[in-house]
């Protein structure tokens, strides 16, 4: 697999069609660190670490719902394994005039792009949220 993070997007996209309320996916660092800036956002119930059917270490993630449909409503990978993404500070996009969420890889660790905007970082642009 040649990007993680686009396979975990779109393993929750999926569940997300199908209504699933919990989707599992293989467990790694960077994933763990978009998973807590999606949680802290309140895109996620939450997710918690398990192994999986392989017998391979593992991430559970609760989905959330409001009504019935889904919290998520666009799931977009912006930097590519093909095409990095990288911007600064003061380039960092607003998803949705601010009602999304850009999740930025920074040197400060992974943030959300409000969180980078106070810590005066910028870095790779992973994916948006909406």
């Amino acid at each position: 697999m040649t990007d993680p993070i686009a396979d975990m997007l779109t393993r929750i996209r999926n569940s997300q069609m199908r209504g699933k309320s919990v989707v599992l996916t293989p467990a790694s660092k960077l994933r763990v660190r978009v998973l807590e800036v999606l949680a802290d956002e309140g895109y996620i119930r939450g997710f918690e670490a398990t192994t999986g059917e392989d017998g391979h270490p593992a991430i559970e993630i609760s989905l959330k719902y409001y009504e019935g449909e889904p919290v998520i409503r666009e799931l977009k990978r912006v930097s590519k394994p093909g095409r990095r993404v990288y911007m600064a500070v003061n380039d960092i996009p607003q998803v949705r005039q601010g009602l999304g969420v850009s999740i930025v890889s920074t040197s400060k660790g992974v943030m959300s792009d409000a969180n980078a905007r106070a810590a005066n970082v910028g870095g790779e642009v992973l994916c948006t949220i909406f």
